[in-house]
């Protein structure tokens, strides 16, 4: 018998973490009948009551396992490292607050038995702000131009993933892993599947525009030449304006010596615009450093405070 994993990574869930286990539950009992399971939930150092609803779902059945981090390790490590601890033939990763429809689940497992390895569930249309829709579209778009690698639009990690490339995640050994950029540039045989995304049941979002920025640099820095390449032209370009500028400026004061004088308003107006544009590329190349820095200091994804049904493989 094959066997299913559905991993949940979740943070201060207590309104979601028991509704979404008895959902999943549902729908692999009454639409994959012929299937072994396993749910696995990866808390990221909860500071409300989601350990303790846990702790019960654990105790009640014991095909629904947890791991808790010993502290909160950021929104991609978490998740990655809990799929790597799945024991499934395939592995579905979705979200605690119901924004993953738990219903598409067979859907998923469906094209994975016709053959595909990676199932991408692909955001068409969502109910969230949209504003925030408007420009999460306009940076996966700048993104996938700018990247070498092929970008997968609206993909936010909601898929279903075979053994065979949680076997790769596994050997990465890569301390700062971007599960969306690491599937649009290692995955295989990929099947993409339309999906609404709907708006979070219960909760507040723990989003915000630091967190998204961060998202934004990781997979800059990881997946594009843009920053670093755009320096140069740009200094190349400033350069050779200013020294156009330099030999007009001197032929004008040669040609009108007596009448000619700019002030210092042109000198002063080089020098903080030379100087803005070279912090601006000095903070960008800090986040290509930065990233370099995670990666060689190789540091572990998640330290685990405590497992919970890893020893036991009993039945429900």
């Amino acid at each position: 018998m094959k066997k299913i994993s559905i991993m949940i990574p979740c943070y201060n869930e207590q309104e979601n973490v028991r509704e979404i286990c008895a959902a999943v539950i549902d729908v692999l009992n009454k639409d994959l009948p012929n299937y072994d399971y396993e749910i696995l939930f990866i808390d990221n150092d909860s500071k409300d009551l989601t350990r303790t609803y846990l702790r019960e779902l654990c105790a009640k059945n014991k095909k629904v396992r947890a791991i808790f981090n010993a502290k909160n390790f950021g929104q991609f490590n978490s998740p990655y490292y809990g799929i790597c601890q799945t024991t499934g033939d395939c592995t579905v990763c979705l979200c605690c607050d119901f924004q993953d429809p738990v219903e598409m689940i067979p859907r998923l497992v469906k094209e994975w038995e016709d053959g595909a390895k990676i199932v991408c569930a692909i955001k068409t249309s969502s109910k969230e702000n949209k504003i925030m829709r408007f420009l999460r579209t306009c940076y996966y778009k700048m993104i996938k131009k700018m990247s070498d690698v092929e970008q997968i639009e609206h993909f936010t990690g909601f898929g279903l993933y075979d053994k065979g490339f949680v076997d790769v995640l596994r050997d990465l050994g890569d301390s700062t892993p971007f599960l969306r950029g690491i599937v649009a540039e290692l995955g295989y045989k990929r099947v993409d599947v339309p999906y609404e995304q709907a708006k979070r049941k219960a909760g507040k979002t723990h989003n915000n525009w630091y967190s998204l920025y961060d998202a934004a640099m990781l997979s800059f820095t990881s997946y594009t030449k843009v920053g670093l390449r755009l320096a140069t032209f740009l200094g190349i370009g400033i350069g050779g304006l200013s020294f156009v500028i330099a030999i007009i400026y001197l032929v004008m004061k040669l040609m009108y010596w007596d009448n000619f004088s700019a002030g210092m308003a042109p000198v002063l107006i080089g020098m903080f615009f030379l100087g803005g544009v070279q912090l601006f590329f000095l903070g960008f190349l800090g986040e290509y450093i930065l990233s370099m820095n995670r990666r060689v200091m190789n540091r572990p994804l998640v330290i685990e405070e405590e497992r919970l049904n890893f020893d036991d493989e009993g039945e429900e």
